[in-house]
Formats: C-alpha cells, structure tokens, sequence
C-alpha cells in the first residue's frame, strides 16, 4: 500500500515527501549561530568590504596610496605658497610652520575623505546587495573604515618624509592628536550619513549639498588661522563647526606653544553622536522603503 505524505500544488497530496523532505534535512550541515559567531562574521563582511573598497578605483594598492599621498603634498605646497605670497606667516602658531599647515589639511582631508566615502557606498539597491548576508550598514562601515586607513597611510608616509629629508617631526602630545584626527573622521562619517539617508530622495541635492560642504569646509574650518587670533565677531561664524574645533584642538596637542581657549574638544563628540544616530534612523528608514519599490522597480 503506497503511503501518501505531504501536500503539493492545487491542494494534491504528494506521495512520500515527507520522507524526501526527511532525507535532505539529514544531509545537511547544522551550524549552531551564537552572537559571537555573528559578531565575527559581520567583522569579516566588513574586513573584505572594505578592502574591496579601498582596492575599487586602483588594482594596485600602492598606486592609490601614492595619488592620495601626491594629493596632499599639493595642498600642503599650496597653502604654503599661498601663506608665503600674502605674508601671512605670522598668524601662525610660533613653531613649524610647515607642521602647521599639515595638523589642518591633514584632518580636512579626513573629514572630506570621510563624508565622500560613505556618500558613495553601496546602497541598498546596489546590485552587491543581492549577496546575503551583505546589507548597506556592513558596506558604510566598510567604506569609512577604507578612509581612514588610507588617510592615517597617507599622514604616516607624509610625516616619515618630512622627517627624513626636512627636519624632525616632534608633536607635543601625538595621543591627543591622534584622537582629533579620528574626530575628524567621525564627524565626517555622520555627515556621509545623513547624506545616505537623503540620496534616494534627492538625489541631485546630495551631490550638491556634499559639494557645497567639501567647499565650505576650505574657509569655515580654519585650517588658514587659529582660534585665540580671532576677534569675536568673527569667532561666532566658524564656531558653529565641529571641524573648526577640531583643528584648533589638534593644534594645542600639536604645539606646545598654543593653548586653545574658545574651542572644545568636546564638541565635535557630542555632534558626531548626534548625526550618526539622526543618519542611522534615516538610513534605516530609507532601506526598508528601497527594499520595498526601488529595489523591485530595477
């Protein structure tokens, strides 16, 4: 007597799936998940994400680092071509003047670095997206993680040449410094978010908007003057600026000759939290909607 299981289209019964069903359960592999088994698995998504990333616009690693490296040599030869021309080297910090210039195009450059990567990461329409377990988080972090490493590259090749072939490189307190450049990279990344959540809405915007910070930050950053040299009337159009902040705290760290007065440094803290969380919420928001239509519509 044949033996009917299981239940197939238009409500018809299947001879023996169960027992077939039974089978291929039998063969497979169980793994059991736990949350560090998730932890690391996530943490390996992200590693090769963002290797990925930083290999994306050069098949070799060494010719991107060198472009970007060449890159702030020009902008370090610019302003100081710059400063120089218009004798405006006594508004410096007393000390290198050079490393001056450095401590402020350094963390731009983070900060735009920054918010351009995690701008132009993979979203949630991408086509990568289609391989599980990847999602438009893994991807952000991936790219603003790639940032970073090619911007601290860039900083420690740069700071190993002018100390070789120049002069000595002495900063007063690198600890501090360092900190300020990752507070940098932070606010930048939560300004990328933002930007994230926004770019399937307005698209044209985003590009603009970006542009116009990037071009903004050349003058309201104050990567040109210090903070304690300007008068108040004018210390109340950059202070609203977590990287003017930012820099004029990284300069006290720097040299031993300057204390700032009318920055925090915790400041640019609390603003980052604060735009990662708003661009978080945002992006979440917007995933779930892309995942809805526009990702469907491709």
């Amino acid at each position: 007597m044949l033996a009917v299981q299981g239940i197939g289209k238009n409500n018809l019964p299947i001879p023996g799936g169960d027992g077939r069903a039974r089978q291929r359960r039998m063969f497979e592999a169980r793994r059991q998940t736990t949350r560090t088994r998730s932890a690391l698995s996530v943490l390996d998504l992200i590693y090769h994400s963002a290797v990925r990333d930083v290999r994306k616009s050069h098949r070799n690693a060494l010719a991107g680092l060198a472009m970007n490296v060449v890159q702030t040599l020009t902008f370090v030869l610019a302003f100081y071509l710059m400063f120089t021309l218009l004798g405006a080297r006594g508004n410096s910090v007393r000390g290198d003047f050079l490393l001056y210039l450095m401590s402020g195009i350094f963390l731009f450059l983070t900060h735009i670095k920054a918010m351009g990567a995690v701008v132009k990461a993979e979203g949630p329409t991408s086509p990568i997206m289609q391989h599980l377990p990847l999602n438009s988080a893994i991807t952000i972090a991936a790219a603003a993680l790639g940032a970073l490493y090619i911007q601290i590259l860039s900083l420690t090749v740069v700071l190993f040449l002018y100390h070789v072939l120049i002069t000595p490189v002495i900063i007063d307190r690198p600890i501090g410094a360092m900190a300020m450049l990752l507070a940098a990279w932070f606010t930048g990344v939560g300004i990328g978010l933002i930007f994230v959540a926004i770019k399937p809405w307005l698209p044209e915007f985003t590009t603009i908007g970006s542009s116009v910070w990037s071009r903004a930050n050349m003058i309201f950053s104050g990567k040109m003057f210090v903070a304690n040299s300007l008068p108040g009337y004018l210390l109340v159009l950059f202070d609203w600026n977590p990287l003017f902040h930012i820099i004029d705290q990284a300069r006290g760290y720097v040299f031993i000759n300057y204390n700032p007065h009318f920055t925090s440094s915790t400041y640019p803290v609390y603003v980052g939290i604060g735009l990662l969380v708003v661009g978080m919420m945002g992006e979440f928001v917007t995933r779930r909607h892309a995942s809805r239509s526009w990702g469907a519509a491709r």
